[in-house]
C-alpha cells in the first residue's frame, strides 16, 4: 500500500523559486506530495495556476498567506485538511539594496519582518503538530548572503545571517523529535523580481548619502552585480530541482548550496576563517580590479576556470 501524500506548505509562490517548486512537487510522477502553494496577494495567482495545469485542484491548491500576520497564518493552516503540515518551505522574502545612509530603518525592519520573523512565525505555527507526530521537515530558503556579507546588501544579508543562526540552533533540538531542518543557500538567481529590484534601485534617490558612496554604488556595485547575475545566475527551475531532491531525501542535510559555480567566491571565508581575506579580496576586486573580476566571472560561467579551494 502506497504511503499517503505528504502535505507541503510553501510560502511566496506568486513567482520565482516558490512557483517553480510548487509546480515541480505537484507534478511528481509518484504523487508523493499534496502542495499548498501560498502567496500574500491572490491577485497574482494566475501564472501559478497556468503553470500547474492539470495538477491544480488535484495535487496543488492555492491559498492566501501573509507571513507577517498571525491571523493570516492561522487562517491558512485552518484550511489544510487536519491542519497537518509534513513539509514547510519558508520561501517568502524581500530584497533591499543600496547605500546604508539612504535606507530608512523602517525599510530594514520590513526586510526582517518578512525574511526572518515571517519564517519564525510559520515555524511556530506548524511545530506543535510536527512534534506530536514526531516527524517533519522544515526547509528554509536562505542565501549565500547568509554565509558571507555582500556590499550594499547589509540589511538583506543580516536577515539571512539571522535565519542561519536561528535554524541551526533549532535543528539540534528538533532531531530529538525526528524533525529535520535544511537551509538552502542559492547564489544569484535570475528572476523577474531581481531584475526589477536592480532597475528600481539604479534610479532611486538615496538622501543623506555622500557623493563618493553614491558613485561607488552606481558605478561599481550595480554593473558588477549585473555581470554576476549574467555570468553565475541560476534559474528558479534549477534551484527548485535542488529543493525537490532535498525534500525527497530520507536524511536531509542541514545546509545545501545550489550553485557550484559560486563556490570559489563563497570559499574565501573557509580559506581564512578570520574573514580578512574575503573582505580585502572583495574590496580589491570590486573597486580596483573590476576588469579582472568580470573576466573571472565569465571564466567561472563557461567552466574554463577550474580549481578547488581547501580550508587550511
Amino acid at each position: 500500500m502506497a504511503d499517503a501524500p505528504r502535505t507541503v506548505l510553501i510560502s511566496g509562490c506568486s513567482s520565482g523559486i516558490g512557483l517553480e517548486l510548487a509546480v515541480q512537487l505537484a507534478h511528481d510522477h509518484r504523487q508523493r506530495y499534496q502542495v499548498v502553494a501560498t502567496m500574500r496577494d491572490l491577485g497574482k495567482k494566475g501564472t501559478l495556476e497556468e503553470a500547474a495545469g492539470d495538477a491544480l485542484g488535484q495535487t496543488l491548491t492555492v491559498a492566501q498567506l501573509d507571513v507577517c500576520s498571525d491571523e493570516s497564518v492561522a487562517q491558512c493552516l485552518s484550511c489544510i485538511q487536519g491542519g497537518e503540515v509534513d513539509v514547510l518551505v519558508n520561501n517568502a522574502g524581500v530584497g533591499l539594496v543600496g547605500p546604508l545612509e539612504g535606507i530608512s530603518l523602517a525599510a530594514m525592519q520590513n526586510v526582517f519582518d518578512t525574511n526572518f520573523f515571517g519564517a519564525v512565525r510559520l515555524v511556530r505555527a506548524v511545530l506543535p503538530g510536527m512534534k506530536r507526530r514526531r516527524k517533519g521537515h522544515i526547509v528554509v530558503v536562505s542565501s549565500v548572503m547568509g554565509l558571507q556579507g555582500v556590499v550594499f546588501n547589509e540589511a538583506y544579508a543580516a536577515s539571512k545571517f539571522a535565519l542561519e543562526g536561528f535554524f541551526e540552533s533549532l535543528a539540534v533540538q528538533l532531531l530529538q523529535f525526528h524533525i529535520f531542518i535544511t537551509l538552502v543557500e542559492p547564489g544569484p538567481v535570475v528572476t523577474e523580481f531581481e531584475g526589477k529590484l536592480l532597475e528600481q534601485f539604479s534610479t532611486a534617490e538615496f538622501p543623506d548619502t555622500d557623493p563618493d558612496t553614491l558613485r561607488y554604488f552606481r558605478d561599481f556595485y550595480l554593473p558588477t552585480s549585473r555581470e554576476l547575475f549574467h555570468s553565475l545566475g541560476q534559474s528558479p527551475q534549477d534551484v527548485a530541482q535542488v529543493i525537490v531532491k532535498v525534500i525527497g531525501s530520507t536524511r536531509p542535510p542541514l545546509r545545501r548550496q545550489t550553485n557550484a559555480r559560486y563556490t570559489p567566491l563563497a570559499a574565501l571565508k573557509a580559506v581564512d576563517p578570520s574573514g580578512s581575506l574575503y573582505v580585502r579580496a572583495t574590496h580589491c576586486l570590486l573597486f580596483r580590479w573590476t576588469r579582472l573580476l568580470n573576466l573571472g566571472l565569465r571564466c567561472l560561467a563557461c567552466g574554463c576556470l577550474r580549481f578547488r579551494i581547501w580550508p587550511r
